[in-house]
């Protein structure tokens, strides 16, 4: 597929903006006693009926390219068993995106799964292979003449994110266990709230083996702390993927997506950032070597230090997620990243949860120049979708986290586009022009 033009849009994930996935393990986790969810999803957006109004929305700015995931809950609810209606639902926001001129970025797999894949031992089940080829072989046939663009999985690398963030605090509880709690979920590029207490815990637990009839240490989510079986497993559903939409449309472009952060290092510790890059990417690069582009999601940078090394104490801008307002991050990731990959980049989340969307303007801009300045350095990146089209559901913190373009009355529903919205045509003009 011959790339004709730089890719400016917005992402979605379906369970965050669609609403009432009732067949998922998110929605099951939402509703039991002890959930560490600040609150359900229920309704979301409403984006599933409101979709056409919000790809207008987008399309209205010059914006070309919107990506969004497919929810296998949605078409696969039952083992085996595939809603024809939910498959006509999905045609229809690809036709809409077609109409609008809007490039579909399809996303098979965003952090939810059906909740009968869960009871079937999930994430580190050898099983869960041919289960996601036949899924994204449904989908190449019923769907893949519409779809240019697909990345297998959102954020392959985030429950070994997770893994290290629990382990870092074991650690830190064993050595100071009052100092345990500070450790912050805020290090992950994902809405999670702090670890629940031992009882709250303890219920949530029983609440999730008897809602998926299973013992609680088997219930493996996607967003559960990753084995490196787990992680070998997640290579192969991608790699499983990858072979099946090949087989049906060799011209789709098929990658993966991964949470990247810009690892900096104060003196001395040079080691400690190429080590978190180690992990975050370069250890997934045998399985890429097929792919034909790298999804790259990107929020902020992570400062390393020596143990007992001062950092610097200088006035820091946060974000409502509690990440350094740092917009430069992306561009240095880009730009890292190239040394290792060269084929097309594309990058599929980037973006600030905050209430003064002037600052998020800023954000935009700052972050869309060090693409600009990566793009001119060579590398071959080629689109930018900004996080989020709409304010939605973020996992475990809820509606609080505002990242959208567009405001939602989840009340009435209503839709309040953004002056950053509008803001898309700068960057639509920016970079086809560089």
């Amino acid at each position: 597929m011959k790339q004709t033009k730089f890719l400016v849009g917005a992402a979605t994930a379906a369970h965050q903006v669609e609403g009432n996935n009732k067949k998922s393990d998110y929605w099951a986790m939402e509703q039991l006693p002890g959930s560490n969810f600040s609150e359900p999803s229920l309704d979301a957006a409403d984006h599933y009926h409101r979709y056409k109004e919000d790809l207008q929305l987008l399309a209205d700015t010059g914006a070309n390219a919107y990506r969004f995931s497919i929810e296998w809950a949605r078409i696969e609810p039952q083992k085996g068993v595939y809603d024809e209606t939910e498959i006509a639902h999905y045609r229809e926001v690809l036709l809409t995106c077609h109409q609008l001129n809007l490039t579909p970025i399809v996303t098979l797999h965003h952090f939810t799964s059906p909740k009968w894949l869960i009871t079937e031992g999930g994430w580190e089940a050898q099983t869960t292979i041919a289960y996601f080829r036949q899924y994204a072989q449904l989908i190449a046939e019923r769907l893949g003449d519409l779809i240019p663009y697909v990345c297998t999985i959102n954020e392959a690398n985030m429950g070994k994110q997770i893994r290290k963030l629990i382990e870092g605090m074991q650690a830190a509880a064993q050595q100071a266990p009052e100092a345990a709690t500070e450790e912050k979920t805020a290090d992950l590029q994902i809405g999670l709230n702090e670890l629940q207490a031992n009882d709250e815990r303890a219920i949530f637990n029983q609440g999730l083996a008897d809602s998926f009839e299973i013992a609680p240490d088997k219930i493996q989510t996607f967003l559960a702390p990753r084995s490196e079986a787990g992680e070998a497993i997640i290579m192969a559903c991608h790699q499983a993927a990858r072979e099946a939409f090949k087989a049906i449309h060799p011209e789709t472009q098929v990658g993966i997506t991964f949470s990247l952060y810009d690892h900096q290092a104060l003196p001395g510790a040079e080691a400690l950032a190429e080590a978190g890059q180690q992990a975050d990417f370069l250890d997934y690069l045998p399985y890429l070597e097929a792919d034909d582009f790298l999804g790259v999601q990107n929020y902020t940078r992570k400062i390393h230090a020596l143990p007992g090394q001062a950092v610097p104490e200088e006035p820091t801008r946060m974000t409502k997620m509690g990440y350094e307002f740092y917009p430069e991050a992306l561009g240095n990731v880009l730009q890292a990243v190239a040394k290792q990959w060269h084929k097309p980049i594309l990058v599929t989340e980037n973006g600030v949860a905050t209430d003064n969307d002037a600052e998020r303007i800023e954000f935009m801009a700052r972050a869309i120049e060090g693409v600009a300045q990566a793009k001119a350095a060579g590398v071959p990146v080629i689109g930018y979708c900004y996080w989020s089209l709409l304010d939605n559901f973020e996992w475990q913190l809820g509606y609080a986290q505002t990242f959208g373009l567009i405001a939602v009355d989840r009340k009435t529903q209503t839709r309040y586009p953004k002056e950053s919205l509008a803001y898309l045509h700068q960057i639509v003009e920016k970079m086809q022009n560089s």
